[in-house]
């Protein structure tokens, strides 16, 4: 199978999350809070990062339907993203990681354009699963910075 599953319990995990799922695109209404059950979820567009681009006149990669959730969520903010526009275009660039009082924290969900969602956690407890077929895209993203420095916005630290 060739369908990514991963986990993230601390640190190091959550950069391995955070760059398969860099420049995943998702639209406002594919992310929910759910208080009672302490979790926020997202269906996203993943571009798949670990495979290489096929064919030699004309690359091509893939997208893969994702669905992502964190666990152990008390309370979410947003900063630059219009919630009243649920067709909205995100596109994620990285998630990040402060830590408060351990192993308790803010994981930082960084959008292009200066858009961010801060989810106050417990713990780092995620997954990310691939599901559905992938399909071709003739768009390879790219940056004119390096994501993997993308911070949050100044005011969304807590």
């Amino acid at each position: 199978m060739d369908r990514l599953k991963l986990v993230a319990f601390d640190q190091d995990d959550l950069a391995v999350v955070s760059a398969h799922v860099q420049d995943a695109v998702l639209k406002v209404k594919d992310m929910t809070f759910l208080p009672k059950e302490g979790r926020f979820a997202a269906v996203i567009n993943r571009f798949v990062w670990e495979k290489p681009a096929e064919g030699t006149v004309r690359k091509s990669w893939e997208r893969r339907r994702a669905g992502f959730h964190f666990d152990r969520v008390s309370a979410v903010r947003s900063i630059g993203i219009d919630r009243s526009n649920p067709d909205a275009v995100l596109d994620l660039l990285a998630i990040a990681f402060d830590k408060a009082e351990e192993p308790a924290g803010t994981v930082t969900l960084i959008f292009a354009g200066g858009g961010a969602i801060a989810l106050d956690v417990e713990c780092i407890e995620a997954s990310i699963s691939d599901f559905g077929p992938a399909w071709a895209t003739a768009c390879c993203p790219q940056h004119d910075v390096d994501t993997a420095d993308a911070k949050a916005p100044a005011t969304m630290k807590a």
